[in-house]
């Protein structure tokens, strides 16, 4: 079984491999099409084939910010506009994973006839066989609970990566950002750090204080702790690697941005008013206690030969 890898520099290497095997296929974007014929509503193994539509594409990629320097996965490639439009307009390295051998067949030919056989390629394979936990961005168009049981996956993929649903949600994972194209829905999340537990901090000023944080998804609840005083957070997400909250002590609203990394918090707190910003750095005290939000879904397992 093909697997993706999770560097620039190996999914060179896969699509170099795609470069050799497009060279053999037609060239011309009909001769395609004639070769590989495939209609509207073709059945699949989970899913009927309904191509998503080129203005749908452009604002799934543009709302994910793909760039140059991503690597894009489609999960459920079917013909392979996804993919090719990712490498074509947006210079991104990009894989489709499609069951459907023929259509395989017919996206394989189509991003050689695009010209972007250096940039992307065609895995004919099942998305919940195949290893896509290296890329940076996500694009999907599968029926709701197929959405369900590939999020655990994504929740596990590194904090920052961009998810795009054509159409489908995920449940009680609120998106980020959403979108209507056509009269069609565009979905946006970006995986969270993961945050919930304790953490102790120490600004700039040598002040010491606590933070719990328990976390669903990018919403978190908890409290801060200085000296005897605990107050309730307000407003509080992580989305990415980029933690926020505010508190409110003494009638003044306080507020803190900062990032997470390997076990650190590292930010700023403010009060908005002439004062400058305190920066102020927290560790984790202990571990992070369970994500059962992440898990896998009950009745997703037949998907993985449970």
């Amino acid at each position: 079984m093909l697997r993706l890898r999770p560097t620039l520099s190996a999914a060179a290497s896969i699509l170099s491999l795609a470069v050799a095997v497009a060279k053999a296929q037609p060239s011309a974007r009909a001769e395609c099409e004639a070769t590989y014929p495939a209609a509207w509503g073709r059945a699949g193994k989970d899913v009927v084939w309904v191509p998503t539509s080129d203005a749908v594409v452009q604002a799934m990629l543009t709302m994910a910010k793909v760039t140059p320097q991503d690597v894009v996965v489609d999960l459920g490639a079917g013909d392979g506009r996804i993919a090719i439009a990712a490498a074509k307009s947006f210079g991104a390295r990009s894989v489709g994973i499609e069951y459907d051998p023929d259509l395989a067949k017919l996206a394989g030919c189509l991003v050689q006839a695009e010209g972007v056989a250096d940039k992307a390629r065609i895995v004919e394979g099942d998305i919940f066989k195949e290893d896509f936990s290296g890329v940076s961005v996500v694009t999907m168009y599968l029926l709701p609970h197929l959405n369900l049981c590939v999020r655990h996956r994504i929740l596990a993929m590194e904090p920052g990566t961009r998810v795009v649903s054509h159409q489908f949600s995920m449940a009680d994972w609120d998106p980020d950002e959403s979108a209507q194209v056509e009269g069609r829905n565009v979905y946006l999340w970006v995986v969270p750090a993961r945050v919930d537990g304790v953490w102790d901090f120490r600004d700039r000023q040598g002040q010491t204080f606590s933070i719990e944080l328990r976390q669903t998804f990018g919403k978190l609840g908890g409290e801060i702790t200085r000296g005897r005083v605990r107050e309730p957070l307000l407003s509080a997400t992580v989305r990415g690697h980029d933690l926020r909250f505010t508190f409110d002590t003494a009638g003044v609203n306080v507020s803190f941005e900062g990032t997470v990394r390997d076990g650190e918090i590292a930010g700023a707190l403010s009060t908005g008013a002439a004062g400058r910003p305190v920066e102020a750095v927290g560790t984790l005290r202990g571990a992070l206690r369970a994500a059962p939000w992440a898990e896998m879904p009950a009745g997703c397992g037949s998907y993985y030969g449970q």
